[in-house]
């Protein structure tokens, strides 16, 4: 690979201190709040699901130990955050936001999205996808340079917890059109998602569920969830377990690394919350798929012949139970 033209070098190493002063790093507070911008990546961090203990803050906001603790206890203190216990191991305490916390990150957002429309709408069109893809790479690029492995292709998603506004049509759309392809399903498997995914989104606020979104210039290409109740109704399962449902990338987003980094979420949810393990039910034949669960810990529990989603195929079930 050619070394990178100086210029080039100088010309990004400018740009990068303007993003710096025009986004208001350089102040004591961030994005329109009485935040430090530590707090305010912090709270963006735990909110839509990129670190949920406070570990993995130490090495998203590349702060040492004793900065994460000490920011974690004045968020704490100032009623945005709760830490608690995990049931498996009491070392493993699980962040969380709070009511106040979740309306101070609606603001951050509003905030943070409002001063970028306002830049992008000076730009003609055509070269706004070119900021956003060029950003996108840089930043994994920054990533890749500091952990000391091969540079590689940006994710082109951005992972987000929680709600997003058309979830669960593009969900649907993406499973019923995929599955139709690959499996024959029809309206009977669409039918059973719809169903499912409008009983579920409804719960998110309940501890325990959680859904993650990846969403590319702004249209949603991935989907996971997990459910942390359905598994549980009659307390017989011996311990608590939580459901992977509704794990989808969208044709022509595969290969990215955008089903790794959904799955990489919703398991470190998992671990924070203390489930004793995680189950999913898939089928015969999805070996892109199996693979990602298999390096996530999952392992192949039963399988069997049935057509519950309106297709005779070989079931399976999949079963990770939490690390000690």
């Amino acid at each position: 690979m050619a070394p990178t033209d100086d210029m080039a070098i100088d010309v990004i190493r400018a740009a990068s201190r303007r993003l710096v002063r025009e986004l208001g790093f350089m102040g004591q507070t961030l994005a329109g709040t009485g935040l430090s911008p530590s707090s305010v990546h912090a709270l963006i961090a735990v909110g839509e699901g990129e670190a949920v203990t406070a570990a993995a803050l130490c090495d998203l906001l590349r702060l040492e130990k004793s900065s994460v603790s000490r920011l974690v206890r004045k968020l704490v203190a100032a009623g945005l955050m709760t830490e608690g216990a995990s049931g498996r191991d009491g070392r493993v305490k699980p962040l969380a936001l709070t009511g106040r916390g979740r309306e101070t990150l609606e603001a951050i957002h509003r905030f943070a999205r409002s001063q970028v429309r306002r830049a992008m709408d000076v730009l003609p069109p055509a070269v706004r996808g070119t900021v956003a893809e060029g950003l996108n790479a840089y930043a994994a690029a920054l990533r890749a340079s500091r952990a000391g492995v091969p540079a590689v292709a940006a994710p082109g998603a951005e992972i987000v917890c929680g709600y997003q506004p058309g979830v669960i049509g593009r969900c649907v759309e993406m499973h019923a059109r995929y599955y139709a392809r690959t499996a024959g399903f029809g309206a009977v498997f669409e039918s059973t998602v719809a169903a499912g995914m409008a009983a579920f989104t409804p719960r998110l606020d309940r501890a325990g569920n959680g859904l993650w979104v990846a969403v590319r210039q702004g249209q949603i290409i991935g989907t996971l969830a997990i459910d942390g109740e359905d598994l549980n109704q009659d307390g017989a399962q011996g311990g608590r377990v939580a459901h992977l449902r509704w794990f989808i990338v969208d044709d022509g987003a595969r290969g990215g690394g955008t089903g790794r980094r959904l799955l990489s979420a919703a398991m470190a949810f998992c671990d924070a919350q203390g489930f004793a393990a995680t189950r999913l039910w898939t089928f015969r034949g999805l070996d892109a798929a199996r693979r990602l669960y298999e390096e996530a810990g999952f392992v192949l529990e039963r399988e069997w012949r049935g057509g519950q989603w309106g297709t005779e195929v070989m079931e399976q079930c999949f079963s990770r139970p939490c690390p000690v």
